[in-house]
């Protein structure tokens, strides 16, 4: 699979294998999906019947490994989203399969931060390794879930805070409808702590003992394709606002339309392509 992508929030795609199952609205009109079928000649995803999942090639698992001498040589860290395909964390053979290779490759590639996305927060924390649940995700991993509309919403992200994972975002697009994330945005203030006695505010940062399981990270797109739903301009805006209010780091991918750039990327005039730092 990939080594560079156009996917404009990361910078490698890896797939440990090719294949999923729809489990809500977003997965209506799924780009893998539809690339899988047409581009590839594989029907992997669920429908009326099981399918099975395609493995990958023993080159494409040595990729990371490159991407990560290459990242430490450059002296930086380069993001890896997996899986752009398929769910890390799917239950099937398959992809029981690759998490006992997908782990172990995390943890030997440090300079390379690993944004795990998954529609399935649930089977995170029974799926990774013991040593992960007893101390947390490693450092260089990402953990994410997809929010389409305000259902999903308090569904996954509850689930998802409590990940003890050192960044967690959101993947809403397609974005579906209106999102009010402030039941997790109030937890974006200054928290209290108390030393010695005495009463400090001591803003979060990623290294505090102090910090409170909350959302690093907001990727917000509109639907494309042939059949995409439109998304409408005020939920756009709105989701823009909660996250500049409470201090999230928000990344617009899209309008949408027939194609990915069809609408462009801009808000207001401004393209939003913010990180957690």
């Amino acid at each position: 699979m990939a080594t560079t992508t156009a996917i404009s929030w990361t910078d490698h795609t890896f797939n440990p294998h090719i294949g999923c199952a729809r489990v809500s609205p977003g997965c209506a009109h799924c780009y893998a999906e539809e690339f899988a079928r047409k581009r590839m000649g594989l029907d992997v995803w669920d429908g009326k019947t099981a399918k099975p999942r395609r493995p990958i090639s023993e080159a494409t698992w040595r990729n990371p490994v490159k991407w990560n001498h290459q990242a430490a040589v450059d002296g930086v860290h380069r993001k890896v989203f997996c899986a752009s395909m398929a769910d890390v964390f799917e239950d099937h053979p398959v992809a029981a399969a690759s998490r006992e290779r997908l782990f172990p490759l995390i943890e030997m590639t440090p300079h390379l931060d690993w944004q795990l996305l998954t529609k399935r927060p649930e089977n995170v924390m029974q799926y990774v390794p013991l040593s992960w649940q007893m101390r947390g995700l490693p450092g260089n991993v990402w953990m994410g879930t997809s929010v389409e509309n305000q259902h999903w919403a308090d569904v996954r992200i509850p689930i998802l805070l409590q990940i003890p994972a050192k960044v967690r975002f959101l993947s809403c697009e397609p974005l579906l409808g209106p999102l009010d994330l402030s039941d997790w945005l109030d937890i974006y203030k200054p928290i209290e702590a108390y030393r010695a006695g005495t009463q400090d505010q001591i803003p979060w940062s990623r290294q505090s003992s102090f910090h409170v399981n909350r959302l690093h990270w907001v990727i917000a797109g509109g639907e494309s394709g042939s059949k995409h739903r439109v998304m409408q301009s005020a939920w756009a805006y709105n989701l823009r606002d909660q996250c500049l209010t409470g201090n999230v780091p928000f990344f617009f991918k899209q309008w949408g339309g027939r194609t990915a750039k069809s609408g462009g990327d801009l808000l207001d005039g401004q393209q939003y392509h913010q990180f957690p730092s």
